[in-house]
C-alpha cells in the first residue's frame, strides 16, 4: 500500500514537500486555511482541503490520526503550529515532522513530542554559505553539529593521483564514499583508484577535517 502523507500549511516549503511526495506516488492530503493555496495544490495532492488544523475536531473529521506522517509546515505563526503539532500527538499521530522558526520553537516542538523537527531555512542558508566560500564545496549536508558529507570538486593538485597515494582516511580522517564522473557514479571506489580534475568526491568526515583535507588537497591558487 502506498503511504498516506499530511502536509498542513502550503507555503514554499509546504508546497514544495507536497509537490515531490506526489510526484513519488504518495497519497498526499494538502491542509490550509487559506482557500487560495489550497486551489494550488488541488491538482498536485490527492485531496486538497480547507481546514483549521488547530482544531481538534476538525483534525478528527479528517481522519489525521489515520496517516503514516503529518508534517506541519505553518510559516509565521509559531502558535498555530504548537497547537497543531500538540493536537497531533493527542491524536496518536505515528510520526511528526515540524518546520521550526527559531531554536526556542523547536524546544517547545520537541517538549509536546514532535518526532522530527527541522529548520529548512537555516539548513539552506549553511548550505548557500559552504558554496560561497570555497569554490570546491558544491554540496553540504550537516549530520550533526560536528560531522557533515560534502560534494568536493577535484582540482590539479590530484589529478593522476590514486586513493591509496592521497591516503585520505589516514592523513585526515575522512572517508571518500563516492566519486562522480560525468553521468557515472563509483560507490565505494578502489584504493587503486585515479583522481581527475573535474571528479566530484562525496567525502563524510567531521568538519574540522574536512576543512583541513579541502584547503590542503583543493584548493589549487
Amino acid at each position: 500500500m502506498k503511504k498516506q502523507f499530511a502536509v498542513i500549511g502550503l507555503g514554499r516549503f509546504g508546497g514544495s514537500i507536497c509537490e515531490s511526495l506526489s510526484k513519488q506516488g504518495m497519497e498526499v492530503l494538502a491542509i490550509d486555511t487559506n482557500e487560495e493555496k489550497v486551489n494550488r495544490y488541488a491538482n498536485v495532492a490527492t485531496h486538497a482541503v480547507v481546514a483549521d488544523s488547530t482544531d481538534e475536531s476538525t483534525l478528527k473529521s479528517l481522519g489525521i490520526r489515520n496517516f503514516d506522517h503529518v508534517i506541519v509546515a505553518i510559516g509565521d505563526n509559531i502558535q498555530s503550529s504548537i497547537l497543531t503539532t500538540l493536537m497531533l500527538v493527542e491524536q496518536g499521530v505515528k510520526h511528526i515532522t515540524v518546520k521550526a522558526q527559531n531554536d526556542y520553537h523547536e524546544k517547545v516542538l520537541n517538549k509536546i513530542g514532535a518526532h522530527k523537527v527541522v529548520h529548512p531555512e537555516r539548513d539552506m542558508g549553511v548550505r548557500i554559505a559552504h558554496n560561497i566560500v570555497s569554490k570546491n564545496v558544491l554540496d553540504y549536508l550537516e549530520l550533526s553539529d560536528e560531522y557533515s558529507i560534502v560534494e568536493l570538486m577535484a582540482g590539479k593538485a590530484v589529478n593522476g593521483k590514486s586513493l591509496i597515494e592521497l591516503d585520505i582516511r589516514a592523513k585526515y580522517g575522512c572517508n571518500i564514499m563516492a566519486i562522480k564522473r560525468g553521468e557515472s557514479i563509483n560507490v565505494s571506489p578502489h584504493a587503486n583508484e585515479l583522481l581527475h580534475s573535474g571528479d566530484i568526491l562525496i567525502v563524510i568526515g567531521a568538519d574540522a577535517d574536512i576543512n583541513r583535507m579541502e584547503h590542503t588537497l583543493f584548493d589549487d591558487d
